[in-house]
């Protein structure tokens, strides 16, 4: 089989990938001294799959592989461990036979023999892109441009154990937050970057505050770059004054100063992902002459944060997953699916989705028919953002046109990843024991069993936030919550549990008091006497 697909060749038999050092060869090559002459060291790059035949000799392959997120092919029986089985990215239920062997080996001999005659078909030394290899496959559903290949988060490497490695990756970076988003909606007369979500801090503390955890962790130099249109950018730079201590390079740019358009990107167009405002405020920024000095100091990628998601910060599995294969696009999307279970098994496969499968509305009524939401969260290569701006292909309005970019992704994200801060029903999720915060990221509590939010539904009394502080004493204990609609003149005292659906309904003239420490489970309330 080997010989069949070339991957076993006598002259180049340094590229082989020695299975017994999966988490060795995963960093740089490293020097040994031995007696023997012929020594085969592997490539620093992980294989993409691992087939496993004999499941109950090859114990240590299954742990790697899973810690390096590479997926697994095994044969499988009833008398494998429950431990290891569970660890099978595909299992093959089958005894290990001969004959059954054979089978496999010769599938995947003639799938893989099959892909390299696609990829030969492009020309001599050329590899074929994803957008190829779509097109091959999907000529009777569309362009390739219209698919976009979605990898899990939990598929995805982690990052090496090496801070020197780490530190020269995470130097290569650049954040960017928009700030133009206000909080009018809620009663508050600045930008939402400056609204208190939890314990006294903003969404503008909390990147800060973890651009600086890994500024001192890891002895890097993360920038973060803030455009603000004229009406915040005063707001903005006062807010930065408490932060002149802190070992963190920002640059606040005020809209129309340093960037040459203030219009947005365009919507609804079909052939396009959608995208946000904020990414034509990149790029008319990129275009301002700041992409050639970042370049010049060596940043090659660039986190372009979602002015709405509270936990848009960065990642540094996400970024090494960039850099391993070499990414030019890629955008953080989440399962639209309400339903717990489906949206565990959703946000655990891979696979090719149209750009119809997605929308960057998240309201409940909005997202059915649609498999993904864009989160609008961004991580571009600045090299392409660069020799597409030379080429004069990129535009204000073709930023999120994934046919420009030779490899772009989607990243199915956890939940913790994406917390829009729209209304109050937001901040009531936000400031809740549900979430918790460290080094500027947010934390889910292991408590929480249902691997989705519960839907907060606040009514008209608490849009404002001014109201809403004042009608909870203190925010109610809601890990085991499904589900809360409040409407009509409700008032909750402190120390409050809420478990599964609840429904508080006071009638128009009526005042109704959640009194402190009582704990509702299923309950439907409408007035004093259902407490």
């Amino acid at each position: 089989m080997t010989s069949r697909v070339t991957s076993l060749i006598p002259e180049r038999a340094s590229s082989l990938w020695k299975m017994r050092g999966f988490l060795t060869n995963s960093c740089s090559p490293k020097k040994f001294r031995s007696r023997h002459k012929k020594l085969v060291f592997a490539p620093t790059k992980m294989p993409d799959c691992v087939v496993i035949f004999d499941t109950e000799r090859k114990s240590s392959v299954f742990l790697e592989a899973e810690r390096l997120g590479i997926p697994i092919v095994a044969l499988v029986d009833s008398s494998m461990p429950w431990e290891y089985y569970k660890k099978v990215t595909y299992p093959i239920p089958a005894n290990d036979s001969v004959q059954f062997v054979y089978l496999i080996c010769n599938m995947i001999t003639k799938c893989l023999m099959l892909e390299k005659k696609k990829d030969g078909a492009k020309g001599p030394g050329k590899k074929a892109t994803i957008k190829d290899r779509v097109e091959s496959t999907s000529e009777s559903e569309g362009s390739a441009s219209d698919e976009v290949l979605v990898v899990p988060y939990e598929n995805l490497a982690p990052m090496s154990c090496d801070v020197a490695e780490s530190k020269q990756l995470l130097d290569k970076l650049v954040v960017v937050k928009y700030n133009g988003a206000l909080g009018k909606n809620m009663g508050f007369g600045g930008p939402k970057s400056l609204i208190e979500v939890k314990n006294g801090s903003t969404p503008l503390d909390l990147i800060v505050n973890q651009i600086q955890s890994l500024n001192s962790k890891y002895g890097c130099n993360i920038p973060l770059l803030l455009m603000n249109p004229k009406n915040t950018h005063n707001d903005i730079v006062k807010a930065l004054e408490k932060y002149s201590t802190l070992d963190v390079d920002i640059h606040p740019f005020e809209q129309g100063e340093h960037t040459q358009h203030e219009s947005f990107v365009s919507e609804g167009c079909e052939d396009k992902w959608q995208s946000s405002k904020h990414g034509a405020h990149f790029l008319s920024l990129m275009n301002s002459g700041t992409l050639d000095v970042l370049l010049a100091q060596g940043k090659e990628y660039a986190l372009v944060v979602n002015p709405d998601n509270v936990a848009g910060v960065v990642d540094p599995k996400i970024l090494n997953h960039l850099a391993q294969n070499s990414i030019e696009y890629c955008s953080e999307v989440t399962p639209t699916t309400s339903n717990g279970l489906i949206n565990f098994m959703a946000s655990s496969l891979q696979g090719m989705f149209k750009l119809e499968d997605f929308t960057s509305d998240h309201s409940e009524k909005s997202v059915k028919g649609f498999k993904y939401i864009d989160t609008r969260s961004l991580w571009l290569n600045l090299k392409a953002i660069k020799r597409l701006v030379d080429t004069s292909a990129l535009n204000l309005d073709n930023l999120s046109t994934l046919k420009l970019f030779e490899n772009s992704i989607g990243i199915s994200i956890p939940q913790s990843r994406f917390l829009p801060l729209n209304c109050t029903s937001d901040l009531f999720l936000l400031q809740s024991d549900l979430y918790s915060f460290t080094e500027g990221m947010f934390v889910r509590n292991d408590a929480r069993v249902s691997p989705s939010d519960p839907s907060i539904a606040l009514g008209p009394e608490f849009e404002k936030i001014s109201d809403f502080k004042r009608r909870f004493e203190t925010i109610p204990s809601i890990v085991k919550l499904d589900s809360l609609e409040v409407n009509g003149d409700v008032w909750f005292g402190a120390d409050i549990v809420l478990n599964g659906k609840v429904v508080i309904d006071a009638s128009p003239g009526l005042t109704l008091r959640i009194p402190g420490g009582v704990v509702l489970e299923d309950e439907e309330i409408n007035d004093p006497t259902d407490i």
